[in-house]
């Protein structure tokens, strides 16, 4: 099986209906292109990742496997426009090791969004949430398709944030809030970048007792949860971060990937290559 056949093979087993537009995604403008290197050469052996740092790429070497999906760009910028960072030292030398490895990296990004065949009924689900909902065993807990709301057992907030470190294997976590809240609804929100009005309102009515958020700036949403703590409104949130949170998913990918690639592909060695955790905490 060809690298190029390979990649092919994840698009058809993908819902391919882009999950924010709800057009079918376009192979000229999706995110999921080809980022470095040849994939006219046989495939022997994939790594899936979160992002595909050097130490992935290492092991992806140290593997034999020749194709690396992370599931986020590779040279830091959105659409990983090599114009934006030609001349960085930081380029040239993560290059260098690409060139040494000699595989090939495809971003698959909006394909796993749109859906995989994965739940019990044969629907499709997003498969980076639904691979988070597996890591914390919470996809009884789902309140939706989306595996991004759930309903869970009154658990106090700190405990659910050291659950949260335990099952993801994270350094630690920042909680923002009530730490003795009890805890029942719980959403990944989307991105808070700073115009978060909406999700104030969202987090109000729906009665959302904690976030685990992605993107977490201090100001908007946070200084909503903390006005909110105290005055009782028993609010949290927990800040695991973007790739902290997705990472479960390109971990399970690894687990379908087998069924994607069918027959062609069988014996194809499958292994997800975890980045560890983005944070380190330096504690007073």
């Amino acid at each position: 099986m060809l690298i190029s056949e390979a990649i092919q093979a994840i698009r058809d087993y993908c819902d391919g209906i882009d999950a924010f537009t709800g057009k079918p995604i376009e192979l000229a403008t999706t995110r999921d292109q080809v980022l470095y290197g040849d994939i006219d050469q046989q495939c022997t052996g994939i790594v899936t990742c979160i992002w595909a740092t050097a130490e992935v790429i290492r092991r992806a070497k140290e593997l034999g496997a020749n194709l690396i999906v992370p599931h986020e760009a590779l040279f830091w910028n959105h659409g990983d426009r090599r114009e934006v960072v030609a001349g960085n030292k930081t380029f040239e030398a993560k290059c260098a090791l690409l060139d040494e490895w000699g595989g090939a990296v495809w971003r698959c990004h909006d394909y796993i969004h749109s859906g995989v065949p994965l739940a019990s009924d044969g629907s499709m689900v997003d498969g980076i949430f639904y691979g988070f909902a597996v890591k914390m065993d919470w996809l009884g807990s789902a309140v939706d398709e989306t595996f991004m709301r759930y309903r869970i057992e009154p658990t106090p907030a700190r405990d659910l944030a050291q659950a949260l470190v335990h099952k993801l294997g994270l350094n630690g976590t920042r909680l923002i809030g009530d730490g003795d809240a009890l805890i029942r609804n719980v959403e990944i929100p989307m991105h808070i970048m700073g115009r978060d009005n909406d999700e104030i309102a969202h987090i109000d009515s729906e009665g959302i007792d904690c976030i685990l958020t992605m993107e977490f700036i201090d100001f908007t949403v946070s200084e909503y949860i903390r006005d909110a703590a105290m005055l009782g409104q028993g609010k949290c949130a927990i800040h695991m971060g973007h790739f902290n949170g997705e990472e479960p998913g390109m971990e399970y990918m690894a687990k379908w990937l087998p069924a994607a690639l069918g027959d062609a592909g069988a014996g194809l060695p499958v292994t997800f290559v975890p980045m560890g955790d983005t944070y380190q905490y330096v504690l007073a």
